[in-house]
């Protein structure tokens, strides 16, 4: 009996010292839950926020800076503030959001000295907003921008500017900011003098300049850029600004090896544009000096105005023909351009590119990328680029209509027999991916 008492006492007290451990792990599970669903957003780290705030719209990110102490400290830290995008348009006339006129002034009043990487995105074609851009530019007299991009979405803008309000502001940037590396104004009335003075405060750091479709600079204009910045490794220009002299500045011993140079080959009105010639050997001195430099041309010209081009061996290793381009450049483009990487044609006519498209082929051994939109190529010619080119060929977008069936390929047939040699399932595009 007392044995039997005393196991009674010993199996009451295992189960009192269950319960009360199913009890405390109860008591933890609740402690937790309780802190999992209050978090204390005001005590995140600043880090944290900071780069949550980054990827924020500016109009949100005010908002959030209302919510505690902590999260406006962050609104007003430097680091949040080095990179910027300005979004300007009229109410008007665009559907789209703008950074607000007063926090504008904030940042101007309280941050200016803190960007370093700002852009301008007039998103509209009104001049007013073109102005605002303007406007803010001449108050960054504090700041040293180490990149600047002026972009217009929709045409003209800043072209309707009053020239000399348009320089008056972009020489405020110039002036005090001693370590500009990347300047993108393509479409704006900027000027020679003014690129002198962007070279005189900033020759030692400029890196990147990109200013197509700027027709108040000159041939001398760019060339003095060339000669004063030697650390200038990525340029985009019109082939209008393209001369010798340039090429030769660009291949000096003192200068970098450029890595990039766009050139934009365009005519508004056929007949009216006069295109020069490059001298191959400034071609040859330009690509020892750059041996790996990607020469990039786009061409929005007439087909009658082709004829200084592709007459010798040149070396640009991206090609597009943003207009109809005739068999015969494209005849000439497989013999000259041996360093092809990429070909994009948007237009030829009613004439098949059979013999062009496998002479490319042939003498194009780097080419990787192809796009064909208003064209005609036999489903027989195609297959045998393909196979000519084989598994390098890593972009092939080539609209459906773009290939006609013959005796031996139908359309049904072709995706087969071209994801056959190029090692990967493969089928004609419904509309351009380029």
């Amino acid at each position: 009996m007392k044995r039997g008492r005393k196991t009674n006492e010993a199996n009451s007290s295992s189960s009192e010292e269950t319960t009360e451990r199913e009890s405390k792990r109860h008591k933890v599970i609740d402690e937790k839950t309780i802190v999992v669903r209050s978090p204390d957003w005001a005590n995140l780290l600043q880090d944290i926020i900071l780069q949550v705030f980054q990827y924020l719209p500016l109009l949100d990110r005010a908002h959030a800076s209302q919510v505690c102490r902590s999260w406006n400290q962050v609104f007003h830290m430097p680091d949040l503030w080095r990179c910027f995008e300005f979004e300007l348009n009229q109410p008007a006339t665009s559907y789209l959001r703008a950074t607000h006129p007063e926090l504008i002034k904030q940042i101007i009043k309280r941050h200016s000295n803190h960007l370093q990487y700002v852009s301008f995105k007039v998103v509209d074609s009104s001049k007013e907003s073109a102005e605002a851009a303007c406007d803010i530019l001449s108050q960054l007299v504090n700041c040293s921008l180490k990149t600047l991009g002026l972009i217009s979405t929709a045409r003209p803008s800043f072209m309707d500017l009053p020239k000399s309000h348009f320089i008056s502001a972009l020489t405020v940037v110039f002036v005090n900011s001693k370590s500009l590396s990347s300047l993108k104004i393509d479409d704006t009335p900027v000027d020679d003098p003014s690129l002198k003075v962007l070279v005189a405060n900033n020759s030692d750091t400029l890196k990147l300049l990109k200013m197509s479709s700027c027709p108040h600079v000159s041939p001398a204009g760019i060339l003095c850029v060339a000669d004063q910045c030697h650390g200038l490794r990525e340029l985009a220009l019109n082939y209008h600004l393209l001369s010798d002299e340039l090429l030769l500045a660009l291949s000096s011993e003192k200068h970098v090896r450029l890595e990039h140079l766009r050139i934009d080959v365009v005519s508004e009105n056929p007949g009216q544009t006069q295109f020069h010639t490059i001298q191959k050997s400034s071609w040859d001195a330009f690509i020892k000096h750059s041996p790996k430099v990607n020469l990039v041309m786009y061409f929005f010209l007439y087909e009658e105005e082709f004829d200084p081009f592709f007459r010798y061996e040149i070396p640009v290793t991206h090609l597009y023909f943003g207009r109809s381009v005739s068999k015969d450049v494209l005849g000439r483009v497989g013999m000259t351009c041996p360093r092809l990487v990429e070909l994009v044609v948007c237009a030829n006519g009613l004439r098949p590119l059979d013999e062009e498209l496998i002479r490319i082929a042939e003498r194009c051994k780097y080419l990787s990328a192809v796009g064909l939109g208003e064209c005609e190529v036999s489903c027989s010619a195609f297959v045998e680029f393909v196979k000519m080119c084989g598994g390098r060929l890593s972009q092939l977008s080539i609209m459906e209509e773009v290939l006609i069936p013959d005796q031996k390929y139908s359309l049904e047939q072709i995706h087969w027999e071209v994801s056959k040699h190029l090692g990967r399932v493969w089928f004609p595009d419904m509309m351009p991916t380029w």
